[in-house]
């Protein structure tokens, strides 16, 4: 017999949560980059004398690029797996943003971060697909919890990290030495992560015309497609609570602008121990089951922006803080569990394509959502509106999980 090869290591010797290092790294460093835009976004502005509307573009180019990538890619990590994915999605975002800090055109940024975009969003369904493969439904909803921190984790370092050195030293020679890092984070990557066994033996061989039917399959089904309607309106939620808490509480409240921004930063945080929390809880109080959390996160939400609706002026920052503890806990930690549900829903040959479907839609509700908040605002004069829209959001998400419930009871009793 042939000795087997580095990458072909039986699995039973190898250790999953050795390889969901391997994923969280490079998910990680991912949004370490991509989430720059942010807190570098003032520092961007100010070189390329842009407005403020400007400005806010820059992370809506990304999500266009993400929401572009998410299907194709699906496709891809079907067929071929996770590992080549994981090189060539953090040297398309890596690259992207380096070319990025010789630019001196603002059309030509936009462009740029929208091709970033593509690695962006490509190592979602990437990552997810090695996650399926390499866990069982017992400890599933954990593991993707955890990969799932790696992106609030990557946008809070970008924050601790990135701003600082770039007031210092100036945005374009760090962001390129942090592409330089992610290029490199992702050849380590490529170099130590194995696809599994059963995952090489199962990749996709589908033709481009069978991809297109599998998509079309995709759409038809209902159950995946009301959950990804459901994140949409939870990604577009979560996104209004990081957009306009630090406004909120800072104009309507009265709260000083340093603890308006602590609120931010609480929300970040119960966010990222939301996305351990919930897959947790679903596997060792719920056995795996998602949707059920799903709907415990839609009642927490709506009852958290109903709350902030109504909070009066001259509120405490204290006070606040157990609100904002929930909402984020909730609306910011949800993300693990739906691309569990998600990649669940369909054979787990079709995982990343699923996965890649519903990110697509998901991302939707970034680009649409913060901007409807923000004209409800404009037109009453008062975020109670922004806050309640939220709440009937969440009635809406909350009549379709309860629509996809019926239907997998109807099948399971077929």
């Amino acid at each position: 017999m042939k000795a087997l090869s580095a990458n072909h290591t039986p699995d039973n010797l190898i250790n999953p949560w050795k390889m969901l290092l391997w994923l969280l790294i490079a998910q990680i460093m991912v949004a370490f980059i991509g989430r720059s835009l942010g807190p570098l976004g003032i520092l961007i502005g100010e070189d390329f004398s842009l407005s403020k509307a400007q400005i806010g573009l820059l992370p809506s180019a990304l999500f266009i690029g993400q929401a572009l990538a998410s299907i194709p890619t699906g496709f891809v990590v079907d067929r071929f797996g996770s590992r080549p994915l994981l090189l060539i999605m953090t040297c398309c975002l890596g690259l992207s943003f380096m070319v990025m800090t010789f630019n001196a055109y603002y059309w030509l940024l936009i462009v740029l971060i929208i091709i970033g975009g593509l690695g962006y969003g490509g190592m979602h369904p990437t990552t997810n697909r090695g996650i399926v493969y390499w866990f069982t439904q017992s400890n599933r909803g954990t593991a993707m919890g955890i990969k799932q921190m790696g992106i609030t984790l990557g946008s809070a370092l970008a924050g601790f990290l990135l701003l600082p050195l770039a007031a210092s030293y100036g945005w374009r020679p760090v962001l390129f030495c942090a592409g330089l890092g992610l290029i490199l984070a992702g050849v380590l990557a490529f170099l130590s992560y194995k696809d599994p066994v059963e995952e090489r033996g199962s990749k996709n061989p589908q033709s481009i015309k069978s991809f297109y039917v599998s998509l079309l399959s995709m759409a038809k089904h209902k159950p995946l497609l009301f959950v990804s309607i459901s994140a949409m309106f939870l990604n577009g939620s979560q996104m209004c609570l990081n957009t306009y808490i630090v406004l909120f509480a800072h104009e309507k409240i009265g709260i000083s602008l340093f603890f308006a921004g602590m609120l931010y930063v609480i929300s970040e945080i119960c966010g990222s121990l939301g996305r351990i929390g919930w897959g947790m809880i679903s596997d060792r109080i719920f056995n795996g089951k998602r949707l059920v959390i799903i709907i415990i996160i839609a009642v927490l939400t709506a009852s958290a922006s109903t709350a902030v609706a109504f909070i009066p002026e001259g509120t405490s920052f204290a006070a606040m803080i157990p609100i904002i503890m929930v909402f984020g806990f909730a609306v910011s930690g949800f993300n693990g569990i739906w691309m569990n549900l998600a990649s669940e829903l369909v054979p787990k040959e079709l995982s990343g394509l699923s996965s890649g479907f519903s990110i697509m839609l998901g991302s939707l509700g970034v680009i649409l959502v913060p901007p409807f908040f923000g004209t409800m605002v404009d037109n009453t004069g008062s975020y109670t509106a922004g806050w309640l829209t939220i709440t009937s959001l969440m009635g809406i998400v909350l009549i379709l999980l309860f629509i996809i419930s019926r239907m997998r009871q109807t099948d399971e009793s077929i």
